[in-house]
């Protein structure tokens, strides 16, 4: 079966497990419980539960309860670092996924909140799974000042400033590519038959598309509508936001991101099992820009 054909179901078991994983409304207190639901329910394209079940067969991972879970828990982080990027002492956005905000449909206090409580409970979804401890600390890793909020602390100090693209793509391997690589990589420590090698080759087909993710990112800020978004088109430069398209320009943005690609190709090639889910979602991916 091809791997478009497989995510119906994939997703289907993913959405249940996040419904599972979050308290109900009715549960005191009802309204954190109701914002952590509306901020994780309320749609996204679950890219990264994808990766980690497609990165799961490229190395033969057999254990779909463990994969499951975690696609879950990198799906919870991802989704409260959402939450804490939209707020007003960050990037103060009002759109996310086509709706309000959290801290516009409720308060920052709530907003606030919501990030920590998800961040919690996608370790507790390893910590049931009974996962090694080696997945559960590439979460972490991957989440903390040297993954996606050291990341975040860099991209603030960037603002209104002219990094190089050494630095500049530090920040986004941190602040994007470390969720994407720990949705990729983490699989792999499920099983102790995985060999070192095809850990590798996952780091370094998840450190490839994560960059040229962020890099896509930038150049759909400035091509792309809000509702193609679902949050405001041109923000970026409106903050003074270091993006690679606006440092280094759009045609050198596009070779970036073909010189990427072609760079996790590479890497895939280097894999025993099936590749074809990671090289699919690797297009899907890169050529999101008409």
């Amino acid at each position: 079966m091809a791997f478009p054909d497989e995510i119906p179901t994939l997703l289907e078991g993913v959405e249940r497990a996040l419904e599972a994983a979050l308290p109900a409304e009715r549960r005191e207190p009802g309204v954190l419980h109701e914002a952590m639901r509306y901020t994780v329910l309320g749609g996204g394209k679950r890219l990264r539960p994808l990766l980690a079940h497609a990165a799961a067969s490229a190395v033969g991972v057999r254990d779909d309860d463990a994969v499951r879970a975690v696609a879950v828990s990198v799906e919870l982080v991802h989704c409260y670092s959402l939450v804490h990027d939209d707020l007003p002492c960050m990037d103060d956005d009002d759109l996310r996924r086509g709706r309000p905000t959290v801290h516009r449909a409720w308060d920052e206090a709530t907003a606030v909140l919501v990030g920590d409580a998800l961040q919690a409970r996608a370790f507790g979804v390893l910590a049931e799974a009974g996962v090694p401890a080696a997945t559960v600390v590439l979460l972490a890793e991957a989440a903390g000042s040297l993954g996606m909020a050291g990341g975040q602390a860099m991209d603030l100090a960037f603002e209104h400033a002219l990094p190089d693209r050494d630095e500049l793509e530090r920040m986004f391997r941190l602040k994007t590519g470390a969720l994407i690589a720990a949705a990729v990589r983490m699989p792999a420590t499920l099983d102790e038959n995985v060999s070192s090698e095809s850990e590798a080759a996952l780091g370094d087909y998840a450190d490839a598309i994560g960059l040229a993710f962020q890099i896509v990112d930038d150049l759909l800020d400035i091509e792309g509508s809000t509702e193609q978004l679902g949050k405001p088109a041109g923000s970026d430069a409106e903050q003074g936001k270091a993006t690679w398209p606006g440092r280094f320009g759009v045609e050198a943005a596009r070779a970036r991101v073909d010189e990427l690609e072609e760079r996790a190709a590479g890497a895939l090639a280097r894999l025993p099992g099936d590749t074809r889910g990671l090289a699919w979602l690797a297009r899907r991916l890169l050529h999101r820009v008409s």
